[in-house]
């Protein structure tokens, strides 16, 4: 075997090659792209543990072999799709092709709401997505992984808001695997012109028990004054490897809110990468995390501030159980030019198990001497005193655990606007309470 197949795995030159005849009729500056995002890919090498970025993570589990690229699934194999929320309009993917639709109404339509597949984006609006699609590199150590993403990717959500169109209700996206060693690569790409204001709602899925891989991306760009929230809930199958790296741009008085919510799979890294280009850019980036079994959950986190008068806030937080593992490395970066600068940042760890372990590394990279920085992290234990007064009113332990856990989350979970999506989100955390694995 050679060292070129080593590094590539399952992602061989002849799987690519397969990949690449299927999307033969895309423009030619994309397949150039993925070309060479393949050629970075199977020579880039795997993360090693002298690696910074890759600091406490279990690198023996990041195996590229045994993936196929899967067949085509019915939409019937997936089971149950409503998630009891109005919606804008709704796409579901499932092994990296779309399987079933709701369209965007005539009147967003007639406003210029664009609500497409990636692979038909490409096709009629080339030079927008060109100009956003995958636009900034990877700064956290995922290099390869992003190369493979753009190497494979073959559909995903493309949302476009004109200047000053307001969408009231989510545009949502389901994103699924299927099938034993299938690898999915789901993208969402959302452009926010002047002013717009909407919300994007992805979910990421295992359709069965299988093993699975996937490696996803997004871009989420918000131009003057635009009013952005995206949120994100992950429940791949417990032994799914995962990666996915979120870029944001934020220009001029736009505010993007993005929460990501990690329940699934058996080691899964979270990357998210926030720029706030241009004076009153605001980014609230928030995470939340039940990490159970001998599960591992990495995250690592960039708030880069170039311009003045700009601001972030980052709050991440973990429940751990079991043997369960997380990992969390945020770094917020100060430009020179980047005066007035009010940055936040804060990992919080409540540990429900004496054998779960929680590392953090917060850091701060400041160039600017005129701002408020901070950052912060915290590994607690419930309160003995707040579980034995649940438990003296007939509330067993495990209950008991989950009712202080969810009022650890409710100080995320109270930022969403939407008292339906607070409620879809809070169904999905107690779903992973009621089936807690043992740990190996």
């Amino acid at each position: 075997m050679t060292e070129t197949q080593n590094l590539a795995g399952s992602f061989s030159p002849a799987m690519f090659a397969e990949h690449l005849a299927a999307v033969a009729h895309l423009p030619a500056w994309w397949l150039d792209r993925k070309r060479a995002a393949y050629a970075s890919f199977a020579a880039l090498p795997l993360p090693k543990r002298t690696d910074e970025a890759w600091r406490f993570a279990t690198l023996a589990g990041i195996q590229l072999d045994g993936y196929t690229l899967p067949p085509p699934v019915a939409t019937a194999a997936l089971g149950h799709l409503a998630i009891g929320v109005a919606k804008a309009g709704k796409f579901v993917f499932a092994n990296n092709r779309l399987t079933a639709s709701e369209a965007i109404s005539p009147e967003l339509s007639r406003q210029g709401v664009i609500f497409e597949t990636l692979e038909n984006a490409l096709l009629k609006h080339g030079d927008l997505v060109k100009s956003h699609l995958l636009a900034h590199p990877p700064r956290q150590g995922s290099e390869k992984f992003s190369a493979l993403h753009t190497a494979f990717l073959h559909d995903g959500a493309f949302v476009y808001l004109p200047r000053g169109v307001e969408v009231a209700d989510p545009l949502v996206v389901f994103h699924y695997a299927h099938g034993h060693g299938a690898a999915v690569f789901p993208h969402t790409l959302v452009i926010a012109e002047q002013n717009a204001k909407a919300t994007v709602v992805d979910f990421f899925r295992s359709a069965d028990a299988g093993t699975h891989f996937a490696c996803g991306q997004n871009d989420l760009y918000a131009s003057h004054g635009a009013q952005l929230t995206y949120l994100a809930a992950q429940t791949w199958s417990p032994t799914t490897l995962a990666f996915q790296s979120n870029s944001t741009v934020a220009r001029r008085d736009a505010r993007v809110l993005s929460l990501n919510l990690h329940l699934g799979g058996r080691q899964s890294r979270h990357e998210s990468h926030s720029q706030l280009q241009a004076p009153g850019a605001h980014t609230e980036m928030l995470a939340l995390t039940v990490a159970d079994g001998a599960q591992e959950f990495d995250q690592r986190t960039l708030q880069i501030h170039q311009a003045p008068h700009t601001s972030s806030n980052l709050l991440y937080k973990n429940a751990l159980l079991g043997r369960a593992k997380t990992i969390f490395s945020g770094l917020i970066v100060v430009d020179p030019d980047a005066q007035k600068t009010d940055a936040y940042q804060s990992n919080r760890n409540l540990m429900l198990s004496d054998d779960a372990e929680a590392n953090s590394l917060p850091g701060l990279e400041i160039q600017a001497n005129d701002v408020r920085c901070s950052h912060g992290a915290t590994s607690s234990r419930i309160d003995p005193e707040q579980e034995f007064y649940l438990q003296s009113r007939g509330i067993t332990k495990p209950d008991a655990d989950e009712l202080l856990t969810f009022g650890f989350f409710e100080e995320v979970l109270s930022k969403l606007a939407s008292p339906a999506l607070h409620d879809v989100f809070h169904g999905l955390i107690r779903t992973k309470f009621k089936i807690v694995p043992p740990a190996p």
